[in-house]
């Protein structure tokens, strides 16, 4: 597996992760970071959504052996239209770098992918962007 990015790498060190969490990553482009998370989850599951067919093709050929081994999915989403599936649980936390819709570009899409995050949130649940140092975390 490539490593990751100095960047990614800071970002994914700084998410509060804990084995047997449910993880979404917003925007996962080719899946390195979810990839880096799935292998600290033990017993955990990371999801990760991107609204680029390219992308999810490039995160399902590159993440085969994690989504294999059951500790991460990928599906074609935009933030602002995802929503649980069928038997799916709530996530502890879920991060996103470099999302115009929530990181003030796209403020319409922005105040629509907040109602579905807090809509996916577990109780308890944490929002992290990047733009803090290296992230910060936006209360629902």
């Amino acid at each position: 597996m490539p490593s990751l990015s100095p960047r990614l790498a800071e970002i994914v060190d700084a998410l509060p992760l804990a084995p047997g969490m449910r993880v979404l990553e917003i925007g996962c482009g080719p899946g390195a970071a979810a990839r880096a998370v799935a292998a600290r989850l033990d017993g955990g599951h990371i999801v990760a959504i991107d609204r680029s067919a390219k992308a999810v093709a490039q995160a399902e050929a590159a993440s085969a052996g994690e989504i294999a081994a059951g500790r991460m999915s990928v599906r074609r989403a935009a933030i602002e239209d995802f929503a649980l599936g069928a038997g799916d649980e709530p996530f502890d936390i879920v991060f996103a770098v470099r999302v115009g819709a929530l990181d003030g570009r796209h403020p319409e899409a922005g105040r629509r992918a907040l109602r579905r995050v807090a809509a996916v949130l577990a109780p308890g649940g944490r929002l992290f962007i990047d733009g803090g140092d290296p992230l910060r975390e936006i209360t629902l």
